[in-house]
């Protein structure tokens, strides 16, 4: 298990914007996650460890992309129709032939080997046939047409993916593609997860008088495994100092990361920032943000230790904005910033200067067919609802103060965060 540097989440001041918090995580945290040799198939959604190279081009020939007959452009008489013998036959799969016979015409089908000396294809379709088994090909047509050339999807000898790429669908696709069958990945994080709070309790008992069910664990689970990480988790503690220390001890030799929701503010029942400082070190990072402010982040012993607050929207906001980047640098990762879209804001807001803020809106079209986005009508930081009934935020920077109907705001959609 890698060792983290002691001060990696230091820092002193100020609130810190979302841009100082982003940029000093891209400073001082560094890959933890080992490499292991998984099989193409098993790695969707893993992080690559090193550069993937082609050794073949893909196409490896040059090949058809419809069904039709194969030319020399050249034996085409400009200006009129051409007839053609045809003297091959090609369907997929076929070994490249001999070059073919001047003025002559290939059959030839989706995928086949174009023979040697042919660069056209008109599709079937264009021509026609006459008795003697001769084809008609138009004019008209251009040189290449519908033919594909070799390594126009891959040259040989070219990178396809860099190191620290998170792999999808089409990515272990396309590593089939050239050959590859097993490949370098990070493993991924093994991330211990646990609440606190004596009013929390489990889905599925009988509340008693000042009880809730615990939600945060279950959407705190949902967000790590869309990043890929292992997850085990170590139920509700309660709000008491040693229960939370031993579990907090226990749990820092066997995992990367150890994350909780709640307790982590200076009340006389919040436990969990001094468990943590007794057994390691913490640094509440104070956010200009809302919803959100702090997030304890420390570690103990080589283990990173995230601690989220305990209202669920502060919990989806902060864990979308800052620990999904902090879990994909430990996995070794590249961060990229979500992809954000101008829209035409349906509803007013006022906040403060100098604090980012996430609105939960929904879009909808108006009746000029353009997407608007309209807010949920309560913003409190722990209806849950909210964020269940939108499809994005509405992010207003630091130096935004008010917004009106009509006004052009920045929309966040949820799957850019992982939601």
């Amino acid at each position: 298990m890698a060792q983290l540097s002691d001060d990696c989440f230091a820092h002193g001041g100020k609130l810190m914007t979302t841009a100082e918090a982003l940029s000093l995580l891209a400073e001082k945290v560094r890959c933890i996650a080992p490499i292991e040799i998984k099989a193409v198939p098993l790695c969707l959604g893993r992080i690559l460890a090193s550069d993937l190279l082609s050794s073949v081009n893909v196409p490896p020939h040059d090949n058809s992309a419809v069904d039709g007959y194969a030319v020399a452009y050249d034996d085409l008489v400009p200006g009129t129709s051409t007839v053609l013998p045809i003297s091959e036959r090609m369907a997929a799969g076929t070994p490249l032939p001999d070059k073919i016979k001047a003025q002559t015409a290939v059959r030839i089908f989706t995928g086949a080997v174009m023979s040697q000396g042919t660069d056209t294809v008109l599709m079937q379709e264009d021509c026609t046939l006459d008795q003697k088994g001769n084809v008609s090909i138009p004019s008209g047509i251009k040189r290449g047409a519908n033919s594909r050339k070799a390594g126009e999807d891959v040259t040989a000898g070219t990178t396809i993916f860099s190191a620290g790429h998170s792999l999808k669908p089409q990515d272990l696709g396309l590593i089939s593609a050239v050959g590859i069958t097993e490949i370098p990945v990070r493993r991924p994080l093994q991330v211990a997860l646990f609440s606190t709070g004596d009013e929390l309790q489990n889905p599925g008992t009988t509340l008693k008088s000042g009880q809730v069910y615990d939600s945060n664990r279950f959407t705190i689970t949902g967000l790590l495994q869309n990043l890929g990480c292992a997850v085990t988790d170590l139920g509700i503690l309660n709000d008491d100092f040693e229960t939370i220390r031993q579990a907090l001890g226990e749990a820092a030799g066997k995992f990367d990361l150890i994350l909780t929701s709640g307790g982590v503010s200076v009340g006389e029942e919040d436990h969990v920032k001094q468990a943590v400082e007794c057994q390691g070190s913490l640094h509440a990072w104070r956010l200009a943000i809302k919803p959100g402010r702090p997030i304890a982040l420390g570690q103990i012993g080589p283990t990173a230790f995230v601690g989220l607050p305990g209202n669920p929207v502060a919990v989806i906001v902060t864990f979308a904005n800052f620990v999904r980047p902090l879990i994909t640098l430990l996995s070794g990762g590249n961060i990229q910033a979500p992809h954000c879209f101008p829209v035409t804001a349906a509803f007013s807001h006022r906040k403060k200067a100098d604090r980012r803020e996430w609105i939960r809106v929904h879009l909808r079209n108006n009746n000029e067919g353009r997407l608007e986005a309209h807010k949920f009508p309560r913003e409190g930081a722990g209806v849950l609802s909210s964020v269940c009934a939108s499809d994005g935020f509405a992010e207003l920077p630091e130096d935004l103060l008010t917004v009106e109907p009509g006004q052009t705001i920045t929309y966040l959609p949820f799957n850019e965060v992982g939601l």
